[in-house]
Order: structure tokens, then C-alpha cells, then sequence
């Protein structure tokens, strides 16, 4: 993690970095699953209040370089997670792991559009905080 942090130096994080900010839950249907998964992680509110992150809103980029610009605001209203568990089981690439950006979507149904679904990245290497 990197840009408009309290570190100086970009912050990286291991899954058990990331587990000991405090693990959450949220099962939801997703556009990439053919059914309901329960998917586990820290919230991204969370991780920004630990970063101290000062900024509006946050690059995701992925392992294929894919990015979206996401709003630091959407991570408080809609409980975004920062999964790296699928059903139990840790993500590995082939799973859109080891991060993969979660919206709660059947608790939210207006979140059920390609703006948030683009939002939702998976394969997750990257954050920068601007």
C-alpha cells in the first residue's frame, strides 16, 4: 500500500498481516460464481483507518495490471471487504485471489451494475491511496 498513507515508504502487508486487523465475513452472490459464496477478509474501512490513509479514493491494481479507481467513501457505506477467503479456503490465483475486493451485493442490490462489479478487483496486488 502506497501514496496518501502515514508511512513514508509503501506498506506491505502479508494474509496473516492482514488477519490480525480483525477478520470479517460476508456471503454474497457474485457475477463470477455460480452460486453464493461466504467470503472472508478485513474490512477496507478497516485497512484504511490502519494506514492512516488521507486520501479520496484508492487505485487497485491487479496482477494483470488491470486498475479502477475506487472511493474510500464506498468502503464505509457498502462494508467493502478485502477477502483473501473463499467458502473457507484461501484464494489462490486461479481463484481471483490472493485479494479480491468484495461488495456486499445481495445486501446492497444497487450495487448490482458494472460500475461496482468493475470495482470488484480480484487477483488484488496493489493499493494507492490518492
Amino acid at each position: 500500500m502506497e501514496g496518501r498513507i502515514e508511512s513514508e515508504t509503501p506498506r506491505d502487508f502479508t494474509i496473516s498481516d492482514l488477519e490480525k486487523l480483525g477478520v470479517t465475513s460476508v456471503t454474497t452472490s457474485t457475477p463470477w460464481h455460480d452460486k453464493t459464496v461466504t467470503f472472508e477478509g478485513v474490512r477496507l474501512a478497516d485497512l484504511m483507518a490502519h494506514v492512516g490513509a488521507t486520501g479520496e479514493l484508492v487505485e487497485g491494481i491487479a496482477l494483470n495490471n488491470f486498475y479502477a479507481e475506487i472511493p474510500i467513501s464506498d468502503f464505509t457505506a457498502y462494508d467493502a471487504l478485502l477477502a483473501f477467503k473463499a467458502d473457507g479456503a484461501y484464494l489462490g490465483v486461479r481463484d481471483k485471489g490472493p485479494l479480491f475486493v468484495i461488495y456486499p451485493f445481495d445486501r446492497f442490490p444497487e450495487l448490482k451494475n458494472e460500475l461496482y462489479y468493475s470495482r470488484s478487483i480480484w487477483q488484488l496486488r496493489r493499493i494507492n491511496v490518492k
